[in-house]
């Protein structure tokens, strides 16, 4: 008998590149989750026209359209998640700041991707930062979302090489392509429910906390 998958919700504000990897994922027959949802604070993103490709119910909630009044935009994108039988959110290139109240209200339901090793490189322009302090190595993190900004129990992480001759654009486009493969793989550990809330850490069921990315380095 088939095990029920995972129902994902996921959060865009724009082109929905991870989130055309989620659906590339969810595509095929074995893996556990699928998209219930695609919601976007934005009408013209292109994410939106990802979803409904794949066949995939879209919904938008505008901030616009509740000026100065965050709780009331929050409780509606609240509620069209939860009535999509929702059980797994995840962030995917979405804006906005979420307040307390929405992140408790689906603690340990809610996940980000985050462009930089965390906790290193918080908030934005993680790649030109990480090139200014000269570390030599970048990547990308999958963690629970907690109320502080980029924060939050890790699932997953993917490092890459920072290159000689990197600049910012050339470093972000080799991050990228690791999200990509790094966000469907901690979507499979917590469907499979192998990556667990241990306190402040996620532990993980036969396996480790990395995604193997990285190349041997030229140097």
């Amino acid at each position: 008998m088939t095990s029920a998958k995972l129902k994902l919700g996921v959060l865009i504000s724009g082109r929905g590149s991870n989130l055309q990897a989620l659906i590339d994922a969810c595509a095929a027959p074995d893996f556990p989750a699928e998209i219930a949802l695609v919601l976007s604070n934005k009408a013209d993103a292109y994410g939106l026209e990802r979803a409904a490709a794949a066949g995939i119910p879209t919904t938008v909630v505008s901030h616009r359209d509740f000026p100065g009044d965050k709780p009331a935009f929050e409780a509606a994108m609240d509620a069209r998640l939860r009535e999509a039988g929702v059980e797994l959110v995840c962030l995917a290139g979405f804006m906005r700041i979420l307040s307390e109240w929405f992140v408790e209200s689906w603690r340990d339901r809610l996940i980000n991707i985050h462009p930089s090793l965390l906790p290193s490189f918080k908030g934005l322009d993680t790649h030109a930062r990480a090139l200014a302090t000269g570390v030599r190595f970048h990547g990308c993190t999958v963690h629970f979302v907690r109320p502080a900004m980029d924060d939050g129990p890790i699932v997953a992480q993917a490092a890459v090489p920072v290159l000689p001759g990197d600049d910012a654009d050339a470093l972000a486009g080799r991050v990228l392509e690791s999200e990509h493969r790094l966000y469907p793989h901690a979507v499979r550990l917590i469907a499979e429910g192998r990556a667990r809330v241990d306190g402040d850490l996620v532990r993980i069921e036969g396996g480790g906390l990395v995604l193997d990315s990285v190349v041997n380095p030229p140097f």
